[in-house]
């Protein structure tokens, strides 16, 4: 009987693009996009209750990272959604996005590709390979969450939307079905990208990407700061949502420059020539300068809902 190293190993071979970095065996992981330590320091930053005897549902799975570590970690059911990396073949897509950054010419989103086979499942294979080498009972279930009846899902004590909202079109409606399939009392755990621009307060707003400005990926959408963050839960139904991961701080602002030691008849004659010669400056229209751009800070920002 094949051994579970082999297996792996072997899995590794016939499935060669990978986003999560999955340890299937002591010592063989996936090559998934990041590390396996920058998957696992991702894992601690959500902030996982004790799952032991709670339900989850892991929606936007994909390979099933937090799919199987919410099974590891006790859950007494864990269901993986997915539909749309699972209906397209992600291999053949990944190359034609890299070559997109070599190039500049835009690529279609997943589903407008060449690559969109939903009959076949092509990108489910890794979920797949990964879930029977390491014998788990995390539940594959495929289907659009936006369009689905989720009543057939049920509720769950623990639900993950991670990396799923700004790939929506429709933020609070998205939320809203995100709310229904919490249990009462239960836990929604949303990771999403986010934006800060410095000065404006508490003011809630999102940032909208009409096309690839966003990881050159035209599935891309919105990036809310955290206030529209916390704003999104609360509108959804949710009874209390706490941002647990704060935007970056602003890098400070460099020293002025030590003024330059002149003597002092030197300073006078020049402020005379700038006195007499120098013309007075346009005044500005509104305060405010033309056409610049606002600072922007972007991170991954995490929320805590609860029903």
């Amino acid at each position: 009987m094949t051994g579970r190293r082999e297996r792996a190993e072997e899995v590794i071979e016939r499935c060669p693009e990978w986003f999560h970095s999955i340890e299937l065996a002591p010592g063989i992981t996936t090559p998934g996009r990041k590390s396996a330590a920058a998957w696992q320091e991702d894992l601690a930053k959500i902030r996982l209750p004790d799952l032991h005897n709670k339900t989850v549902l892991d929606i936007g799975a994909y390979d099933g990272f937090f799919s199987f570590a919410a099974e590891q970690r006790g859950a007494s059911r864990v269901v993986a959604l997915d539909h749309y990396i699972w209906y397209a073949n992600m291999v053949e897509y990944m190359k034609d996005w890299r070559e997109s950054w070599k190039t500049g010419i835009p690529v279609p989103p997943p589903h407008a590709s060449r690559h969109w086979r939903p009959a076949e499942l092509p990108g489910r294979l890794p979920f797949d390979a990964a879930r029977e080498v390491l014998e788990s009972r995390v539940e594959p279930i495929v289907g659009d969450f936006m369009t689905m009846d989720l009543s057939s899902l049920g509720r769950f004590d623990v639900v993950l939307f991670l990396g799923v909202l700004y790939h929506l079109e429709e933020p609070l409606q998205a939320m809203r079905r995100l709310a229904s399939v919490v249990a009462p009392g239960g836990l929604a755990v949303i990771e999403t990208e986010a934006v800060e621009v410095p000065g404006l307060g508490h003011a809630a707003f999102c940032e909208f990407f009409p096309g690839s400005e966003l990881n050159n990926d035209p599935s891309n959408w919105w990036a809310p700061n955290a206030k529209a963050l916390e704003g999104l839960c609360k509108a959804a139904g949710f009874r209390e949502a706490t941002v647990i991961i704060e935007p970056p701080k602003p890098p400070a602002p460099p020293p002025p420059a030590p003024p330059a030691r002149r003597g002092l008849k030197k300073r006078v004659r020049s402020a005379m020539k700038h006195l007499l010669y120098d013309p007075l400056p346009e005044p500005a229209v509104n305060n405010e300068p033309a056409n610049t751009p606002l600072p922007r800070l972007r991170y991954r920002a995490i929320a805590h809902a609860r029903l």
